[in-house]
């Protein structure tokens, strides 16, 4: 076969380009992530809803200013450039620390159960099929709660395996304060122990850091993490979400010998 010509293969690229783009829509939207050129200051663009509306990011940016449990203080500092170019390194590079129940996050059993946490039951061992599937984002009545009463007047029907619960939390927008608000909303004993024992559900999401309210954290906790088989993601960014089906996307850090751990959550239409 004989070379290609300079300009033959320029248009054969051309044509190639515009076919990925056609086939992968995002490429195109690569130069909205920020501004620049002809002297313009860059500027990221910090997204909550991506592909036209399609994907919705649900888990909470990590700032200094968020939320951390029980602190009037907020998360504080938890990252530092260790390494900086401007100091001379080659390269950027930050160091991290941080509480494992920090912002959107997952709790594994080892969390309330001691014999758990020895026996390995850390957030490397989770369940990715309960994670990741169809789930169901439903509205939680205002005033309430999620007790048992709650519970049975939401109707979810048998086989939901994953359900979304959004509160009054959301409404105060909580996770935007500093201080801890120990009067979130969350779940009750009761209504912990009607879900385990009338649904199918094995993904409980809630709206602030702990799905159990401040006055039933532990014994919460204990009915749904006993039998090892639901998972809790806490501190759910939900605001401005339809209620509806998805395909919620929940990703925790492999974490050897942690009880819990920040994540990255999407809801996909």
């Amino acid at each position: 076969m004989n070379a290609l010509s300079p300009l033959l293969f320029a248009h054969l690229l051309l044509v190639a380009v515009a076919a990925a783009i056609d086939t992968y829509p995002t490429i195109a939207s690569v130069g909205d992530c920020s501004v620049s050129d002809g002297g313009e200051e860059l500027r990221p663009v910090r997204r909550e809803v991506y592909d036209g509306g399609r994907i919705f990011d649900i888990s909470h940016r990590i700032t200094s200013d968020m939320p951390s449990w029980e602190s009037d203080d907020g998360l504080g500092q938890f990252v530092r450039l260790a390494g900086s170019m401007k100091n001379g390194s080659l390269a950027n590079n930050s160091d991290m620390k941080l509480p494992a129940h920090t912002g959107t996050h997952v709790d594994a059993p080892g969390h309330v159960f001691d014999h758990y946490f020895d026996a390995g039951f850390h957030v490397d061992t989770l369940d990715l099929a309960v994670l990741n599937g169809p789930a169901l984002l439903v509205d939680v009545p205002r005033d309430k709660n999620l007790t048992a009463e709650v519970m049975e007047s939401l109707h979810i029907p048998k086989g939901v395996r994953r359900v979304l619960f959004r509160t009054l939390n959301t409404d105060r927008r909580l996770m935007y304060k500093k201080e801890f608000d120990t009067s979130y909303v969350g779940f009750m004993r009761d209504g912990a122990k009607w879900l385990v024992e009338n649904t199918d559900i094995k993904l409980v999401g809630t709206d602030y850091l702990s799905v159990a309210a401040y006055d039933d954290a532990i014994p919460s906790h204990l009915v749904f993490l006993e039998s090892r088989e639901i998972i809790l993601v806490e501190g759910l960014k939900l605001e401005d979400v339809p209620a509806g089906v998805y395909t919620v996307h929940c990703l925790p850090l492999r974490l050897l010998g942690a009880e819990g751990s920040p994540i990255r959550c999407i809801l996909i239409k």
